[in-house]
């Protein structure tokens, strides 16, 4: 009889996790910073933002169909992602901007459910899932004891630039300093000659750009269908709360601690007790533990009000 070993037999299986874990938590990280770049703009969470993520994959599988190049699939799905968001902001959002904030979480939760359903009746009528080219390739690279996919590697990479870019924008630009200002104070935003609601549009359209990315890099991984962005997205809700709704930066490392411990929690747990599919779970209860010393997020500011 064949005795499987152990994962805690393999000292390279533990690196393996790790550089994997950040792949997945770079993926995490971006869904995390759509969510807290509409979060930080309104105070209202997305929940349609998988589902926006959603189409513009789809559509850009559509071109890959027709012949395009797997680059520049990316790049025309993120002017499409950005367009998307913006175009959602102006039409669906700013009617209902200014009502109480349940009229808005009512309305992103029916523009989830019609985004899915057209996804459905469009492209579910083939074979599922779609199979989605990845940039980078799937070829493997050793890097010390542990192998790793190029992709993984492409898209810990590209994550990593994206963040940068974020952070030149909102730190360095003058329209990154509007855009956290009319964040932090409408009122005296207006007062001092800002634009607002451009600047929300903004917000909203750098995060459906944003979002869009992470959906055409984890397609390749988990494979197209209507519902693939669905469990990217509770990771991701999980982040930007671990990290702090408020914290661009508390998005990013949120979405790596969860991806890191996801990756971890289904290799070790012991499968005569748990099992891998407990690995949810588990990295719900440690974001449970966190929050409960932490309420704001590990980066989140806590809010003084006068009484």
């Amino acid at each position: 009889m064949l005795l499987t070993p152990s994962p805690w037999e393999d000292p390279s299986l533990f690196a393996e996790q790790v550089i994997a874990g950040l792949a997945t938590g770079s993926i995490y990280a971006l869904a995390a910073l759509s969510v807290v770049l509409i979060y930080r703009s309104t105070s209202v969470v997305n929940f349609a933002q998988g589902e926006m993520a959603m189409l513009v994959t789809f559509s850009m599988w559509s071109l890959t169909l027709a012949g395009f190049d797997a680059w520049m699939v990316i790049f025309i799905g993120l002017a499409l992602g950005f367009a998307l968001g913006g175009f959602v902001e102006r039409t669906i959002i700013r009617p209902v901007e200014d009502k109480p904030h349940l009229n808005v979480v009512v309305v992103t939760l029916g523009l989830f459910v019609f985004i899915n359903s057209v996804a459905t009746w469009i492209w579910a009528q083939g074979e599922l899932p779609k199979v989605f080219p990845s940039p980078f390739g799937d070829d493997s690279v050793d890097i010390g004891p542990a192998s790793v996919t190029t992709h993984s590697l492409g898209i810990l990479a590209t994550a990593l630039i994206v963040m940068a870019f974020l952070y030149l924008l909102f730190n360095k630009t003058k329209i990154g300093l509007a855009m956290r200002a009319s964040a932090q104070n409408p009122t005296a935003s207006r007062l001092m000659g800002i634009n607002v609601g451009r600047m929300l549009t903004l917000g909203w359209a750098l995060a459906g750009a944003v979002g869009a990315l992470a959906g055409m890099l984890v397609a390749p991984v988990t494979f197209l269908y209507p519902s693939f962005m669905l469990a990217v997205l509770l990771y991701a809700f999980a982040a930007a709360v671990l990290g702090g709704l408020d914290s661009p930066v508390g998005a990013i490392v949120g979405g790596f601690l969860v991806g890191v411990m996801e990756n971890l929690f289904g290799t070790y747990t012991p499968g005569d007790i748990l099992g891998p599919e407990m690995k949810l779970p588990l990295t719900l209860l440690v974001l449970v533990l966190v929050l409960l010393i932490k309420p704001t997020g590990l980066f989140g500011r806590e809010q003084v009000r006068r009484v």
